[in-house]
């Protein structure tokens, strides 16, 4: 039996190259004359860089850029030809801001990393945006690249309160002739009630209450730049810097789809005879731009069935059926949340020779 194993990052604990290698050694411990072709994916959020160099190879280039706070980060930029890969999260994800402080945290560093990139003589800049810890609408990336206002843009969203006037065209400038892709993998406008502040807010540590006043500041950078493009879908992704990106010419493109087209997953697909994905937690949200929704939707087109290991299943068999799931599995369900945190490499082996007993031949 040939089983394709595709699953994203388990958010906190493993990669998603670790998580496919777990899932391969419990399945084999299983069933061993099972063929299995790992396949690591990303949606564009952390790993983005490190799935697309296992699969294109290409040059890696260090590059130490502006963390959320100005402090200096390592980053990398995944060089394949002309075309760069960067991952927004290497310099302003939510491992850098400990899950807090998101009113004061910025995205310069992504702008260092694109210019780095075209330095480097990239045609192509296609930036991962996902697992952000800002909420900045992109301005420090923007300031990054050139542009000026009469605020500071390298402050967080705090920093944009108020502003009256931003000159774009240094920016513009400075990727001229450059292609810019934005990979997301939420299709948010950038304010109101399904915006990045509203949406994503909390889990960067914005109270509630503090909401309204932040999305209102978005609202103000959008007036005062392109109000237009602030309401197009993925505007909102990573707190906004979608939204950075489109005001320099940046196309959308889903991130599950440009890594999925990367990896050939569909002709690996069909030549499977089941499909596994996973991802930390599985619920409602994983439809739209997460990997196990991407994965299933290939497993689909190839008539192949689809599973899903996660660390938890939060939505019944409706709704798991609805994004084309055949059943999905959870690693709290099995070993508790105290185990499969402490563990989460053997916890979910374990659950992969488990699911093995039920779906291998």
């Amino acid at each position: 039996m040939r089983i394709l194993v595709a699953p994203d990052k388990f958010t906190g604990t493993l990669s998603a190259v670790e998580a496919a290698e777990a899932i391969a050694t419990g399945w084999r411990r299983q069933a061993p004359d099972d063929e299995i072709d790992l396949a690591p994916m990303s949606d564009g959020g952390p790993g983005f860089v490190d799935v697309l160099n296992a699969v294109l190879g290409g040059e890696l280039l260090v590059e130490p850029v502006s963390g959320p706070f100005g402090e200096t980060v390592p980053a990398t930029v995944l060089l394949v030809g002309d075309t760069a890969y960067v991952e927004s999260a290497q310099a302003c994800g939510a491992q850098l801001t400990g899950g807090e402080r998101a009113e004061h945290a910025a995205t310069a560093g992504v702008g260092e990393l694109v210019a780095a990139a075209i330095d480097a003589g990239a045609r192509t800049v296609v930036v991962g945006l996902g697992g952000s810890g800002t909420n900045d609408g992109g301005a420090g990336m923007l300031g990054a690249l050139g542009a000026t206002a009469d605020v500071p843009l390298d402050r967080g969203v705090l920093g944009i309160n108020g502003v009256r006037h931003v000159d774009l065209e240094p920016a513009r400038g400075r990727t001229t002739g450059v292609r810019l892709v934005a990979a997301t993998d939420v299709d948010s406008p950038l304010t109101g009630l399904f915006g990045a502040t509203r949406t994503f807010g909390a889990q960067k540590g914005i109270a509630e209450e503090r909401m309204p006043l932040l999305d209102g500041v978005l609202e103000g950078f959008a007036a005062v730049t392109d109000f237009r493009t602030s309401l197009e879908k993925g505007a909102g992704a990573a707190g906004g810097l979608g939204f950075g990106l489109f005001l320099l010419g940046a196309e959308r493109a889903a991130g599950i789809e440009l890594v999925a087209q990367a990896v050939g997953l569909a002709d690996r697909a069909r030549q499977a005879d089941l499909v596994i994905t996973g991802e930390g937690a599985f619920d409602y949200s994983s439809r739209a731009g997460k990997v196990p929704a991407g994965v299933a939707a290939v497993a689909s087109d190839a008539l192949r069935p689809c599973v899903a290991l996660a660390g938890q299943v939060l939505v019944g068999s409706r709704e798991m059926r609805a994004l084309g799931m055949d059943a999905a599995y959870s690693l709290v369900d099995l070993v508790g949340q105290e185990q499969a945190m402490a563990d989460a490499a053997g916890s979910l082996a374990l659950l992969a020779q488990r699911v093995a007993r039920t779906w291998s031949r």
